[in-house]
C-alpha cells in the first residue's frame, strides 16, 4: 500500500489530488516520471549512473538506490502511471530532522528552452543561488523542546537571503528551532561535525567533484538528515545523499564547476557553524 511520503521537505507533493511521491512499507520511494523529457532523462541518469564502473563505490553511498521504473496507483487518482523506484532516505527515522539544499550558483544549463532560462534566471537571483552557489529548498526540524515538527512555509524558505540561510543551517542543528531565541546548536558537534558527521561527508563528495567529469549535476540537490530519537550507537545517523536528477547532463571530460564551487561554499557555512565558539550562534551571526 502505497502513501504520502511524511517527511518530504521539497518538490512536488502528492496532496490534494496532485501528483506526487509515494513510498510503501518496505523503505522505497515512487517518483512519478514527469510528463516532459524530465522523469525519462532522470530514469536514463539512474540507469547510466548505476552501471557506470567509472563511479567509485563510496561515491555511490551518497545517490539513493535505483530499483528501476515500474506502474504504481498515481497520487492524483488517474490510474497507474510509471513511477521511478528508489531507496526511501529516511526510512527507518523515527523523528528525522530533514534538508534539501539545491546546488550550484545557477539552476539553467545550455540549450534549455527560454521559458525554462527565464524561470531559473528569476528564481535564482531571487534566492541565494547566484549569491552564494545555494539555496535552501526546504527543512523538517524536530524541535526536542517542544516534541513536535517545525517547518517553515515554503514562501519563507524561498525568500531567505545570506542570513537566512545562515539561520536555518544553525536552525537545523538545534534543541529550540522553532523558538523565536537564538537557535541553540545543540547538535552541531554531532551532526555536523566528528568521522560520521556530515562535514565529512560532504568533504569526501567534494574530493570526487575536484576530479570527476562524468555527470554534470544541474539542480540536484543535497539531503540531510538526522535522527532524533534517542537509543542505539550511532543514534544522529547524520547522512548526505544527492537527489533530482532530472537535469544530469555529460560531463564531456568537463569538470562541474557549477555543482563543485556552490558545493565548497555550502561546506564553508557549515565549517564557521562548528567552528563559531562553544557551537552557540551568538547574537544570531
Amino acid at each position: 500500500m502505497l502513501k504520502v511520503p511524511e517527511h518530504q521537505v521539497a518538490g512536488h507533493i502528492a496532496k490534494d489530488g496532485k501528483l506526487g511521491p509515494l513510498v510503501d512499507d518496505r523503505g522505497r520511494f515512487y517518483k512519478p516520471l514527469q510528463g516532459d523529457a524530465r522523469g525519462e532523462n532522470e530514469a536514463k541518469f539512474y540507469e547510466s549512473f548505476s552501471s557506470n564502473k567509472n563511479v567509485p563505490d563510496h561515491i555511490r553511498g551518497y545517490f539513493p538506490v535505483y530499483h528501476g521504473v515500474q506502474l504504481a496507483e498515481a497520487s492524483d487518482g488517474s490510474g497507474k502511471l510509471p513511477h521511478m523506484v528508489l531507496e526511501d532516505v529516511v526510512s527507518g527515522y523515527v523523528k528525522p530532522s530533514v534538508m534539501d539544499v539545491k546546488i550550484g550558483s545557477r539552476t539553467w544549463y545550455p540549450d534549455v528552452s527560454e521559458e525554462y532560462f527565464n524561470k531559473c534566471i528569476k528564481k535564482d537571483s531571487a534566492t541565494t543561488t547566484v549569491y552564494l552557489g545555494f539555496r535552501v529548498s526546504g527543512l523538517k526540524i524536530f524541535d526536542c523542546q517542544e516534541s513536535r515538527f517545525w517547518r517553515p512555509d515554503k514562501r519563507v524558505v524561498l525568500a531567505y537571503k545570506v542570513d537566512g540561510a545562515r539561520m536555518a543551517l544553525r536552525k537545523f542543528v538545534s534543541s529550540n528551532p522553532s523558538a523565536d531565541s537564538v537557535p541553540d546548536c545543540a547538535y552541531a558537534s554531532e551532526v555536523y561535525g566528528g568521522s560520521n558527521g556530515i562535514l565529512e561527508k560532504l568533504l569526501e563528495l567534494k574530493a570526487w567533484f575536484e576530479t570527476q567529469t562524468l555527470y554534470h549535476f544541474n539542480s540536484c540537490s543535497i539531503l540531510m538528515v538526522y535522527e532524533n530519537e534517542s537509543g542505539g550507537d550511532d543514534e544522529r545517523r547524520a547522512q548526505v545523499k544527492l537527489v533530482d536528477f532530472a537535469h544530469v547532463l555529460d560531463g564531456n571530460g568537463v569538470i562541474d564547476h557549477n555543482f563543485f564551487g556552490g558545493l565548497c561554499s555550502f561546506i564553508k557555512f557549515i565549517q564557521d557553524i562548528l567552528e563559531s565558539s562553544d557551537n552557540r550562534c551568538e547574537n544570531g551571526h
